[in-house]
């Protein structure tokens, strides 16, 4: 077998579709399918079921799958840290973040790093924080900005705080305390809320506050993003409390100041491990232009 036979099988498990498959590795069906068919052949077999509505893989495919991608993977971080020793950054870099990070403007350093180093593939995915967490402990994210209670640790990975920053109360412009400067917990206690899914980080900074404070509050609406609770927000349905600096972003909508309210804490984690050369000259990038230290 060789490299590019695993790139088809990957790109065919991921796009579950043949057709796509090809248009993805830049080559005729034909000749995807022949490769894979006889990737199939050699390991003695099947790594798809494949019928007229849809291609998914085997029990065979699925364990295939995991070392195929670290195969592949290996191979670019080689040419990746070959580059790199002649001076040229290029490869893969893959990019977490939670939706409403407010430590950077992520577009900004994404532009700033792709003029810097243009051969390297920029992947973005935005996700909660503790999904983020797992998918760089896991190698499928290189680094990740999260957003977590004060003292929270990721465990796993290495990580460094980036900013603290107070929740606001957002509110419809018709809402009663829209005209407010500042309200407090006890006060906010008696509303209906819109807030994330129990249990996340994401809402945790929300409870804990509550909980200090000795207070109950209604979460009737739980949502997993944050345009769907701007949206309800707008028309009523509830109010929400979220970073200062982010809810200053969110347009017919208003912030209102709360005391003793919670405090978010964005952090930056990455791997561990040696970060590869594109993941290395991101993280110099946001620090001013130093690498950070080995593990």
């Amino acid at each position: 077998m060789d490299l590019q036979q695993m790139r088809f099988v990957l790109a065919v498990a991921e796009t579950a579709n043949f057709t796509r498959a090809a248009e993805r590795c830049h080559v005729v069906q034909s000749a995807l399918s022949h490769q894979v068919a006889r990737l199939e052949k050699e390991l003695g077999a099947r790594l798809f079921e494949r019928t007229s509505r849809r291609v998914r893989l085997t029990a065979a495919g699925e364990a295939f799958l995991p070392a195929a991608r670290q195969a592949v993977e290996a191979a670019e971080r080689a040419r990746a840290e070959v580059a790199a020793a002649t001076g040229e950054i290029r490869g893969r870099l893959a990019v977490g973040s939670i939706p409403t990070v407010a430590a950077v403007d992520l577009p900004v350093v994404l532009r700033d790093y792709r003029l810097r180093y243009p051969q390297v593939r920029i992947g973005l995915r935005t996700g909660s924080s503790e999904r983020l967490i797992e998918q760089v402990r896991d190698g499928g994210l290189d680094v990740a900005f999260l957003g977590v209670p004060p003292g929270f640790r990721p465990r796993g990975v290495r990580d460094r705080e980036l900013a603290h920053g107070r929740h606001v109360a957002v509110v419809a412009p018709g809402h009663p305390l829209a005209t407010e400067r500042e309200v407090d917990l006890r006060l906010l206690a008696g509303e209906v809320f819109v807030d994330f899914v129990a249990g996340s980080a994401a809402r945790a900074q929300s409870d804990e506050a509550f909980a200090a404070a000795g207070l109950r509050r209604e979460v009737a609406f739980e949502v997993s993003g944050v345009e769907l609770m701007a949206r309800m927000v707008r028309h009523g349905l509830g109010i929400a409390l979220l970073p200062a600096a982010f809810a200053a972003e969110l347009h017919g909508l208003r912030s209102v100041a709360v005391t003793n309210g919670p405090v978010r804490v964005e952090r930056l984690v990455w791997s561990r491990f040696t970060p590869s050369p594109a993941a290395a000259a991101f993280l110099a990038l946001l620090d001013g232009g130093t690498p950070p230290p080995a593990a």
